[in-house]
């Protein structure tokens, strides 16, 4: 794979890296070799991929490592992460390396439409995002040719071989952080052989969210002296944003009455948030619930699942007012979960009564909002382990235990102490930000350090 000329603003991928030396895996290597010959499987791919609405048609050429916008002059950083929460958990990053370097910009690449909607949004100064080229040896080379970044930094578990090797290759630095690798991962890698640690040896230096992912990379044979366990950024990602103006009018509508949120649900979860509101609202008058299922896409099947269930629903995508006779909001929005956690006092955080894993609990805590969760927590194991010793969080599991878990905090005074012992578990995390900033600095290239002195 050639190099890159980064004292050449307009360069491409020029001549051979030079070379180092890398673990050898024969599975890495026929997988590699598989990618070379994959761009018709990759064409055939984005067709089917497009015809579901899984991808954007205005930008699917950027799958393929055709570039949308120029490169900018001077040092580039480039991230990538897989989904939603794990780009915006960047973005708190991006934001002060930014203020700290002028002559920074960044490229930050996904690979979901959603998180492309919710990027476009709320991306600091000097951000440009692009759709991930799909892991094909052509359209890595050229994506690579195009943004030739300074630096590469890899987020969570999304690891795309010949886009990690190429990047290697071409004598990028790359970083892994906010690492972290759920067990049935780990399961998963064991069969790979030496794969996984032919991959993982080509970064430089990972962080880590807990010690079961460090455990995980030292077994698949990556250094110690490569592996720091920093905890999540999401602890010191600043708390979604709302417009006050919605949020005066939403809380204008619901006017006194009590009210706790369903945050982030999935198939199977609305079925027993809305028993727990049938039978918490026999004891507590008036009770209404929003309901902000994980992907609003979903709208219309939640809707009719709320029908079903004899409560009265009103939509916010279709513009519906909340009335006294609302028993349930059906808020199949995207991008305002901000408004939601600051309305309710209480909050379940879904993807946790089905064994998704959970969600982030640091949005609510943040924002004052009393934690209930499930007992499938298992992406962020460590967080809510430390919530349940702080008794900064309620663990359920059917509609009975969740309907009296609301019943208890939707009472006056109910849910101060569990929203604030949590608020002051998320407030505690700028030191996770700390550390990924100061290891994103530590691997600039030299030529890229243009404003540090």
């Amino acid at each position: 794979m050639p190099t890159i000329h980064r004292d050449d603003p307009g360069a491409r991928l020029l001549s051979p890296a030079s070379p180092r030396p890398v673990r050898r895996s024969t599975l890495l290597s026929a997988y590699l070799a598989l990618t070379t010959r994959a761009e018709g499987y990759g064409n055939r791919l984005l067709t089917r991929r497009l015809a579901r609405g899984k991808e954007d048609p205005d930008r699917i050429a950027e799958r393929r490592g055709e570039a949308s916008q120029p490169r900018p002059e001077g040092p580039l950083i480039w991230f990538h992460a897989a989904s939603v929460g794990e780009s915006l958990s960047l973005l708190e990053v991006i934001r002060r390396l930014g203020a700290h370097d002028p002559a920074l910009s960044f490229l930050v690449t996904t690979g979901t439409r959603t998180s492309a909607e919710l990027l476009a949004a709320r991306m600091p100064p000097r951000c440009i995002h692009q759709f991930a080229p799909l892991d094909v040896r052509a359209y890595v080379s050229r994506f690579l040719a195009h943004w030739h970044p300074d630096l590469a930094i890899w987020t969570e578990s999304e690891f795309w071989p010949t886009m990690i090797v190429q990047t290697d290759d071409a004598g990028i630095p790359m970083l892994l952080i906010n690492g972290r690798m759920s067990e049935g991962s780990i399961r998963s890698w064991r069969w790979l052989g030496r794969a996984p640690g032919a991959l993982l040896d080509r970064f430089a230096a990972v962080q880590v969210q807990d010690d079961l992912t460090a455990n995980a990379l030292r077994q698949f044979g990556l250094p110690e002296r490569k592996i720091a366990v920093t905890g999540t950024l999401k602890e010191g990602t600043p708390p979604p944003p709302c417009d006050e103006t919605e949020r005066q009018a939403l809380s204008e509508a619901i006017g006194g009455r009590p009210v706790w949120l369903a945050a982030s649900t999935h198939a199977g979860e609305e079925e027993i948030v809305l028993d727990a509101q049938t039978r918490a609202a026999g004891s507590t008058h008036n009770l209404l619930l929003i309901l902000a299922p994980r992907h609003p896409e979903r709208g219309d099947d939640v809707a009719r699942i709320i029908a079903a269930s004899g409560l009265r629903v009103a939509r916010r995508s279709t513009g519906e007012p909340i009335t006294r006779d609302t028993q349930v909001y059906l808020a199949d929005t995207l991008g305002e979960m901000g408004l939601w956690y600051r309305i309710a006092p209480v909050s379940f955080v879904g993807g946790s009564l089905m064994e998704v894993g959970g969600h982030n609990p640091f949005e609510p805590a943040a924002l004052g909002s009393a934690i209930i969760h499930g007992p499938h927590v298992q992406n962020f194991a460590d967080v809510y382990a430390r919530l349940s010793a702080a008794s900064a969080a309620i663990e359920v599991r059917d509609a009975e235990s969740l309907a009296v878990a609301v019943d208890r905090l939707i009472q006056p005074e109910g849910s101060a102490p569990l929203a604030y012992a949590a608020w002051e578990i998320s407030s505690s995390g700028a030191n996770v930000t700390d550390r990924a900033l100061s290891l994103i600095l530590d691997h600039l290239p030299d030529g890229a350090r243009v404003a540090q002195g």
